[in-house]
């Protein structure tokens, strides 16, 4: 991972950041390790310039362990996450356009989930969400994990939660990832890995060929890349056991995951793995990187995926309790 920028602006933990229009949002997160409120800051990074500015919008929400998508081009919706207080399934839209915040309204039939906090949110489509999510918190929680359709209505500021029939195993922290299925009948799935002691990834949606409108971003040379760095390696069936916290960005067919926080270990949790999901061919496989630079290690943080590269920022390092204000690219020498 190449520094390419530092900010103090930057350092935090349990954050969202979101690509939009060529800019990366950062909304809220915990500025150090073991703080009770979270941060109510926006901060739009430009990785064209390598600059960060704070977003004077009113109305920013305090938040973390949420989550959060680009809707229409436009919106910035943060979805759940703790308040300082307490668990939320709300949705708080940032309008790109007006620089406000806005709270958007929950329909008459929306049926939403207890509370929400380290699920994840996967845009399907400008108007459709899935949240896979462990509602409430440690004394209220089910025993299995829950999955919604989260639908938006930007022009009239709205949302609806409907809880799908299927369960997933109990998951916080975990990631998700949404992929092409290859094969005779291709379509789309929504893979979970991690935020529970399983190695495997689990389905939380399955579409069939032409009913995902969503159009993933090209990174035809990151994508080669990493084609590349698996063929020199020795792909595994399972993958990494008890992980959460870590960050995870779709490049085509692969999943990259990196970091995040070892249920493995008792000590030393805090890791610093770089690991790709290969879903090109049948089974699926799993090839593993360690890294030896201990500075690197990071839990909370956020990757994200902007012309043809791999951003690393934020999140806390080795220590669990220091924020990186660092912005890092993923460098692949072959």
């Amino acid at each position: 991972w190449r520094p390419v920028a530092r900010d103090a602006l930057l350092a935090r933990a349990f954050h969202s950041c979101t690509e939009l229009r060529g800019r990366f949002y950062l909304v809220g997160g915990l500025l150090a390790g073991g703080a009770r409120e979270p941060s109510s800051d926006t901060v739009v990074f430009d990785p064209a310039e390598g600059q960060a500015v704070r977003l004077g919008a009113r109305g920013s929400p305090p938040r973390s362990h949420h989550d959060a998508a680009s809707v229409g081009g436009r919106w910035l919706c943060v979805v759940g996450g703790w308040d300082g207080s307490r668990r939320l399934a709300t949705v708080t839209a940032l309008d790109t356009e007006r620089g406000v915040w806005e709270a958007w309204t929950a329909t008459p039939g929306s049926c939403p989930p207890a509370g929400l906090s380290s699920h994840t949110c996967t845009r399907l489509s400008d108007r459709e969400l899935r949240v896979a999510c462990r509602e409430g918190g440690v004394r209220t929680q089910r025993r299995y994990g829950s999955i919604y359709t989260l639908r938006l209505d930007p022009s009239a500021r709205t949302y609806c939660y409907k809880e799908e029939a299927c369960h997933t195993a109990s998951r916080s922290g975990h990631c998700a990832a949404l992929l092409q299925t290859p094969g005779p009948h291709p379509g789309h799935q929504l893979l979970l890995f991690g935020g529970c002691n399983s190695a495997e990834p689990e389905v939380a949606g399955h579409w069939s060929q032409g009913k995902m409108k969503e159009e993933p971003p090209v990174a035809p040379h990151l994508m080669e890349q990493l084609a590349r760095l698996v063929s020199s390696g020795q792909g595994s069936r399972k993958g990494p056991h008890g992980l959460r916290h870590h960050s995870c960005s779709v490049v085509g067919p692969f999943a990259v995951l990196f970091g995040g926080e070892t249920l493995t270990r008792a000590r030393d949790t805090i890791c610093n793995d770089l690991y790709i999901y290969d879903t090109r061919k049948s089974p699926d496989l799993w090839f593993h990187f360690p890294c030896a630079d201990r500075g690197l290690k990071r839990v909370g943080h956020r990757t994200c995926l902007w012309n043809d590269q791999l951003y690393l920022v934020g999140g806390f390092g080795e220590d669990g309790r220091t924020a990186s204000p660092q912005v890092c690219i993923l460098d692949l020498f072959i």
